[in-house]
């Protein structure tokens, strides 16, 4: 039975109180709670604090771009669905460089999980405004605060018709879990957008500022995810008040595998007689030694 020693990696180099600890260990407790072996998984991240994280857990790994950490994250879902493909990314990696890919995973409906690290700043580069930093907030960059209106990821991906749209908050660990839970066995593109504080440049959203507002839409067992006018309304809601949970989901997309012939009977990898051409890729490696 895998336990969380499985997924056990190398030692940390984020900040103190950074939100990334709490959502690393929010990862793993989902796999192990979902009984995914190590070599079942697959993280692919980007460059920054977020694209971090899949150096500390054991699994199998792919280190993209600054932006691109969609792209191979969908080539290795087609080659082999199988896997279970999550992409790990941070604010300015998705929603800045990276928007165009996500946008377009969107439309794809390609089933992986998209995790975002939002804490509303870049962190790796010390501190400059990301695209869903509120209005206002000052930086080094901008010392007379933001003058743009802030990226709502949330929003926009219920407005493209997302199949699965979640945000969580490194506050609510156990719920977070949930949601990572809900977003992996969901089929189809799963976003899940995850607040969390940066103690070291965002003084302004901070873990208690953050605390103050939060609050479950799955409570109560009165909102329907499947609402998409609802969706639309808990979606912008901000600043005195965030919803955390499923703000929507539509399972009757069809996924970007089922309409693909040549997968829809087994993964790729495995469509060739006697498996994949191993000896290809060895040599593809060695140009790089």
């Amino acid at each position: 039975m895998v336990t969380l020693k499985d997924y056990a990696g190398g030692p940390t180099a984020w900040c103190p109180g950074c939100g990334n600890f709490m959502l690393l260990r929010a990862v793993q407790e989902a796999l192990v709670g979902l009984g995914k072996e190590p070599h079942e998984v697959l993280l692919v991240s980007g460059i920054g604090q977020a694209g971090k994280l899949p150096h500390y857990l054991r699994c199998n790994t792919f280190n993209s771009l600054h932006g691109r950490t969609l792209p191979p994250a969908t080539g290795a879902k087609l080659a082999n669905h199988e896997l279970t493909v999550l992409a790990i990314a941070g604010d300015g990696d998705c929603y800045g460089e990276g928007g165009n890919h996500f946008i377009h995973a969107i439309r794809r409906n390609i089933d992986i999980t998209l995790i975002v690290h939002d804490n509303q700043v870049y962190g790796l580069t010390k501190g400059q405004a990301s695209p869903t930093s509120d209005t206002g907030f000052a930086t080094k960059i901008q010392p007379e605060g933001v003058i743009l209106a802030p990226f709502n990821p949330v929003l926009a991906a219920a407005a493209m018709d997302a199949s699965f749209v979640a945000r969580g908050f490194t506050g609510e660990k156990d719920h977070l879990v949930g949601l990572i839970q809900k977003a992996v066995r969901h089929k189809g593109f799963a976003l899940v957008d995850v607040l969390q504080p940066c103690p070291s440049f965002n003084k302004l959203n901070t873990f208690a500022w953050y605390k103050e507002r939060v609050y479950k839409l799955d409570e109560g067992g009165k909102y329907d995810p499947t609402d998409r006018v609802a969706a639309f309304q808990k979606a912008q809601e901000w600043d005195s008040k965030i919803p955390i949970g499923v703000i929507y989901t539509n399972p009757k997309r069809p996924t970007m595998e089922e309409q693909i012939h040549a997968i829809r009977e087994a993964p790729l990898v495995k469509s060739a007689a006697g498996g994949p051409d191993r000896s290809r890729l060895e040599r593809l490696l060695e140009e790089f030694i």
